[in-house]
């Protein structure tokens, strides 16, 4: 038996101190995982908070067959996808936690990348991030663990608890969508003859 078994039970039986140390383990990948969901710091911090509540209260309910960061990563989806309908996520949502000191050091750094060529990365990041947003909570939840945190479809049907053909079918579409909601960039990335 692994030691976050170990901790998990001892956390069913009421351990405090258990909980705190899954808690601790795990919260860096459930903040990056809401924040991809979401794209927003304030939103991710709040869902990660969400997620560790109700991860307390089913606690019980964990089967020691799954792994403990797939139960968690869909306890997130299902946070994240049930705030999406809720709040809208109509305003255009930046990756609001870039380092501005980190990028202009590296900006600084790379002789190669112009100011010009800064500025359009940006812009493109924007749309990038437009684009995800009019994905449906599904499409961009199976999109975002297959190409932000390099789960297999296997791990995201568990993960999700759908059948990889629907994964598939999920991923085809996001790709299709973000395909053609981008499509004004395809020259911009080379892709112009493909």
């Amino acid at each position: 038996m692994t030691d976050e078994h170990l901790l998990i039970e001892r956390a069913q039986r009421g351990e405090m101190n258990a909980f705190r140390e899954l808690v601790e383990r795990s919260k860096i990948n459930v903040y990056r995982l809401a924040y991809d969901l979401t794209g927003s710091r304030h939103d991710a911090e709040d869902l990660s908070q969400d997620v560790f509540v109700k991860a307390y209260r089913s606690l019980s309910q964990f089967r020691h067959d799954a792994k403990w960061s797939t139960w968690l990563y869909r306890i997130t989806v299902n946070t994240c996808m049930d705030r999406r309908k809720v709040k809208s996520f109509t305003q255009l949502s930046f990756r609001d936690d870039m380092d501005e000191g980190v990028v202009a050091g590296a900006m600084k750094h790379s002789s190669s990348i112009s100011p010009e060529k800064s500025a359009e990365a940006g812009l493109i990041r924007q749309e990038i991030e437009k684009a995800l947003d009019r994905l449906t909570s599904k499409e961009r939840s199976v999109f975002v663990l297959r190409h932000y945190h390099d789960q297999s479809l296997k791990q995201i049907s568990e993960t999700l608890g759908i059948s990889e053909g629907t994964v598939k079918s999920f991923l085809f579409r996001a790709i299709r969508r973000l395909q053609k909601e981008l499509a004004f960039y395809k020259e911009d990335f080379g892709l112009e003859n493909q």
